[in-house]
């Protein structure tokens, strides 16, 4: 299967490019630097068309009318005079309802696609699009998304006029998922088009939550971002990170005995850390009422030693970076960790909960 795709060197197209090579399916790309004369030829050898192409912030108005609806218009003639069915998806806008010019260019492209479906029966998709962000996204031009995400994680200035303003959004890989679902056949309601899931957020708290990505650098605090629009808000903010961006410091401690840093805090699933201890060294020494710590070794050799604060049962256990095993610290039990090795031992640590100078939950105890 070929696969045309109008406008892929935008923000959709670039993405839906790249996820079609990826399925290893075949594609055409219509650009700005093409010219109408070439969709005959172009439209010939596919067998799909995605039509993206379009104006929506021309010098002109009357622009509106020559992208949006005029190659619309000159997709449908190619496909006329070919002379067998070629579906059509067409990335229309939620403001085809509004009375603007924008909005009516877009309505009037639905029209043009309609007509070819009605006379020659090619399948025809439109798709109402609400604001689609992801990665590529072209800043401080039509996506708000886009520019906070920008200049935000560049130190720039931003202006918020309405903060109770509210958005409808779709994240990128779902519209590139809904599509590529049609292509495949795998799309049989065209009367419900619709890219899901739709997420809506107020102007001030989409500011809120791309300073908390920020912020997070500093504070080692990552925000929830594991599932649905933070996940996807935050995969876009780092999308805009200068090569130079990738790398961050953070704090270490350390001592004659070793080093310790902490890496990543969560606000409610605890915080990890790495120490390193020199051979013959002895940390730990103490114990928690409520802290829970998952210790690795990930170099060296280390004995672990527990006692009952209450019974003074001991217990010891040795691991090395040869077999990979968790350690689990218990409430109740004092422990502490030692090199028994000859070299420098490296132990990934993670603890239940972000640790609080004010209550530290650790008390001095022997094991």
């Amino acid at each position: 299967m070929r696969i045309l795709v109008t406008g892929s060197n935008g923000f959709i197209g670039k993405n839906l490019v790249v996820r079609l090579n990826e399925l290893g399916l075949h594609t055409e790309v219509y650009t700005r630097k093409n010219s109408v004369q070439d969709l005959p030829n172009l439209i010939e050898k596919s067998d799909f068309i995605v039509h993206l192409a379009g104006e929506n912030r021309p010098i002109d108005e009357k622009y509106f009318d020559t992208i949006n609806v005029g190659l619309t218009a000159s997709i449908c003639e190619s496909v006329r005079s070919i002379g067998r069915q070629i579906p059509i998806i067409l990335a229309s806008s939620v403001q085809a309802t509004l009375d603007n010019a924008y909005g009516k260019s877009k309505l009037d492209a639905e029209v043009v696609v309609k007509s070819l479906e009605s006379n020659t029966e090619s399948p025809v998709y439109i798709y109402r699009l609400p604001g689609v962000f992801g990665k590529w996204c072209k800043p401080n031009y039509n996506s708000v998304v886009a520019t906070f995400c920008h200049n935000i994680s560049h130190n720039l200035p931003i202006r918020v006029s309405n903060p109770s303003f509210e958005l409808n959004l779709v994240y990128i890989d779902d519209v590139v998922e809904e599509f590529i679902q049609v292509i495949q056949g795998q799309q049989n309601n065209k009367k419900e088009l619709s890219v899901q899931p739709e997420y809506k957020i107020k102007l001030g708290d989409l500011v809120t939550q791309i300073e908390l990505f920020r912020e997070g650098r500093d504070s080692l605090i990552s925000e929830k971002v594991g599932d649905g629009l933070p996940r996807k808000l935050y995969s876009t903010y780092v999308s805009y990170f200068s090569p130079k961006q990738f790398v961050y410091s953070i704090p270490s401690y350390g001592d004659e005995r070793g080093m310790f840093a902490e890496m990543l805090k969560t606000k409610d699933s605890g915080q990890f850390s790495f120490f390193t201890a020199k051979p013959g060294v002895t940390r730990g020494g103490h114990y928690h009422h409520s802290k829970t710590e998952k210790f690795l070794v990930v170099q060296g050799r280390a004995k672990f030693g527990f006692r009952h604060v209450a019974t003074d049962e001991t217990h010891e256990i040795i691991t090395t970076s040869k077999e990979l095993k968790i350690v689990e610290t218990v409430p109740g039990w004092s422990h502490d960790i030692t090199n028994i090795g000859t070299e420098e031992i490296i132990v990934m640590l993670w603890a239940n909960e972000i640790f609080d100078p004010d209550n530290p939950d650790t008390i001095t105890h022997k094991v």
